[in-house]
């Protein structure tokens, strides 16, 4: 029987980190999470930040704890959101602390910069879609306050990157979460020099950027002790946290969707070539760069960061519930009573969701929900049918006929949003696995390593190490009539 090789994945999530342990016999992955812990942003001096040296200690904690299951772990990884970074300064120190990326210093940051250089221009060039939080107008944010983090900085590492440096002195970028900053070309791992000096941005402080699968190095002299894991390599996966979801998704076929469903929704398709077309820009999609030299066309959705907020708004109250509770909840409730838009930007940022969420319905003049159960409905029927509307723009934009839809991440535990979402779609949902980006995060490991060879390979070792629930359409007709009927509110 083959030896059994043990790799490790650090994966962050704007609510929580994991670390975990997967052992490889050649065929199946088995991965045991060893240490969870929570994100938890702070607001200093009016500025929202991470608490990025909180999260390094808990994943020093968690190596050490995987090194107590498997002494001899080959590598780690690491992976999380986009778009946000810390600065270094020419002897490594970490210049101020990073800036979480729903901070308010960026608005109204796209409509400026695009006064100077046109949309088009933009998108043709990064291939994506226009956030106020993508790298680009954090740095230009940074150039009108004329911040000295562009006099003493010398290096602008993205996060899975200032983890890395300070795990094993690597000062590069991986290309999937590179390609998320939109300063990345499009066609090519090289930055957009002449759009970030017309910006004030220094080029010079963007680092290199590799592709996913390379060896930055082994464990520092200090780690390697803290840790006990003296001969641990570190392995740059997709460091997007959906780049490596992707590659664990099991795709029936190659116009199979795909959702990873988190705190954002990320869905789209797994793609070759980018289509940074005006057709695309309109639609609000993006061209995010992938493993193996892929594309994922995708559109941005708000996600469960609506749920996840709501939840605290009710813990404020007095009222806690699990999101298992809340889901059966929602079950419960009578549907089809109103639908929000969830990436108006009144739900980016709110103080009180269920109050955005009220007042959307208010405005719109439809039912405004009250209890908890109504709260629920909404927001998870709005969730399903963007998706649904995601999917139409996606065959149109193709000419391509979408099969089914996998859901990958936390949300694929969520029965009611996953059977709710194959009713919408008329088609199957596929859900599985849960822990995507940590199987993606370390089949990326395994390639480099020479265990596997390419993404094919992969998602065979996921459907053969994985449970994957089919969910078939139902009340498919009810459910088509309210679509249509969410397309007049939601436009």
């Amino acid at each position: 029987m083959k030896k059994h090789l043990a790799v490790s994945a650090i994966d962050l999530g704007a609510e929580s980190g994991r670390v975990s342990v997967g052992m490889f016999d050649g065929e199946h992955l088995d991965i045991d999470v060893v240490h969870r812990f929570s994100n938890s942003p702070l607001t200093l001096n009016s500025t929202l930040h991470w608490n990025t040296l909180s999260l390094y200690k808990d994943i020093l904690t968690g190596l050490g704890k995987a090194g107590e299951v498997v002494p001899d772990l080959a590598s780690t990884g690491v992976d999380t959101w986009g778009c946000d970074f810390g600065i270094l300064d020419a002897h490594g120190n970490l210049l101020g602390v990073p800036v979480h990326y729903r901070d308010k210093r960026t608005d109204g940051l796209i409509d400026e910069v695009t006064k100077e250089i046109k949309r088009e221009t933009i998108y043709h060039q990064s291939g994506i879609a226009f956030w106020p939080f993508n790298t680009l107008y954090q740095l230009r944010a940074l150039a009108v306050q004329g911040s000295p983090l562009f006099i003493e900085g010398k290096t602008l590492l993205f996060t899975p990157d200032l983890l890395n440096f300070w795990l094993c002195g690597s000062r590069t970028t991986e290309r999937s979460i590179a390609s998320t900053s939109q300063a990345l070309s499009v066609d090519k791992d090289e930055w957009l020099n002449d759009l970030l000096a017309a910006l004030d941005i220094p080029p010079a402080i963007l680092p290199e950027v590799v592709t996913s699968g390379t060896v930055l190095g082994s464990l520092r002299t200090d780690v390697a002790e803290e840790t006990k894991l003296k001969s641990m390599k570190v392995i740059a996966p997709a460091e997007h946290d959906t780049a490596s979801a992707v590659v664990a998704t099991p795709l029936i076929s190659p116009n199979a969707a795909y959702l990873s469903c988190g705190t954002w929704s990320l869905l789209g398709l797994e793609m070759t070539t980018p289509r940074a077309t005006p057709e695309a820009m309109n639609a609000g999609f993006t061209n995010e760069k992938g493993a193996c030299g892929t594309y994922r066309f995708l559109k941005n959705i708000m996600g469960l960061w609506l749920i996840q907020r709501t939840r605290e708004v009710f813990s404020r109250k007095g009222e806690e519930y699990d999101y298992a509770t809340l889901a059966f909840k929602a079950s419960g409730a009578e549907p089809f009573q109103a639908w929000v838009d969830v990436n108006d930007d009144k739900f980016y940022a709110p103080s009180n969701m269920v109050e955005a969420a009220q007042e959307y319905c208010r405005e719109t003049g439809q039912f405004v929900p009250n209890s908890v159960d109504d709260i629920m409905r909404v927001l998870l029927e709005s969730l399903v049918f963007s998706y649904r509307n995601a999917i139409d723009q996606l065959e149109a934009i193709y000419g391509i006929t979408i099969p089914a839809l996998h859901i990958t991440g936390g949300g694929s535990q969520n029965t009611a949003l996953c059977q709710w979402t194959a009713n919408a779609l008329a088609r199957p949902v596929i859900a599985g696995p849960v822990e995507g980006t940590a199987l993606g995060n370390m089949l990326v490991q395994l390639m480099a390593l020479g265990e596997l060879k390419n993404l094919d390979e992969c998602r065979e070792v996921v459907r053969r190490s994985t449970g994957l629930t089919t969910y078939e359409p139902q009340d498919v007709n009810m459910w088509a009539d309210a679509y249509m009927r969410y397309k007049t509110v939601v436009k």
